[in-house]
């Protein structure tokens, strides 16, 4: 049956966000005197909630420490890290040939719902889209799952929605609430991760996303 709507992740499936969050994370952990953590460990783990990234990368399981470590990284993201950020190779040309079949798309992503936006309007990929869910600025580590089911109860999405995204979260999340989800290669989870988390399949490039879509005639 083809798909009602499709659900894209944001960092490592529509944008590549590394530039940003590589200096973002080492001006909040350095503002508080935690050392410098080179790029790879950084992008590593991008994907997750900002909450649990820090954590790792600073070695801190306070709370409170967490969240001044997540403000002093969002005072920069707000201001500068959202526009280091690129736009991948082929997405925009997917997203033009979707929208002309008119075909219902949402963004579903851990970052905050307004820096969300604020990407996408950045880079004309807002109107793409009939609907952005992030988290708020009071949540703590809020899984993507829990995203997923809002929307579900809401009526943006219903059980024949496809999820796509480029890490084990998204996968995860789309099991939890019964829908199906295709992981991507181009962004920072590799072929293992996605395949262990249960994705129904996993594509290489953009134009892999739209063939297959076009052969199940959505």
């Amino acid at each position: 049956m083809p798909y009602s709507t499709l659900v894209f992740d944001l960092d490592g499936t529509l944008t590549d966000p590394a530039q940003g969050i590589v200096r973002c994370m080492n001006y909040a952990l350095t503002s508080f005197d935690y050392m410098a953590r080179p790029e790879h460990e950084i992008t590593a783990l991008i994907g997750p909630p900002l909450e649990s990234a820090i954590s790792d990368l600073s070695g801190e399981d306070d709370e409170f420490k967490i969240k001044q470590l997540v403000t002093a990284y969002r005072e920069r993201y707000g201001a500068f890290g959202f526009a280091e950020n690129t736009v991948y190779s082929g997405i925009r040309d997917v997203l033009d040939q979707l929208k002309e079949r008119q075909i219902p798309m949402g963004v579903c992503t851990s970052k905050l719902e307004k820096y969300a936006i604020k990407i996408l309007k950045e880079f004309d990929l807002f109107d793409y889209f009939d609907f952005i869910s992030g988290v708020s600025g009071d949540s703590f580590n809020s899984p993507k799952s829990l995203q997923l089911e809002k929307l579900l109860t809401e009526g943006h999405i219903d059980s024949h929605t496809l999820m796509i995204g480029d890490r084990s979260v998204d996968i995860s999340a789309a099991t939890t609430n019964k829908l199906e989800s295709w992981g991507v290669l181009w962004g920072y989870g590799s072929r293992q991760e996605l395949d262990t988390a249960g994705a129904a399949r996993i594509l290489e490039t953009p134009l892999e996303l739209l063939e297959l879509l076009n052969d199940q005639d959505i």
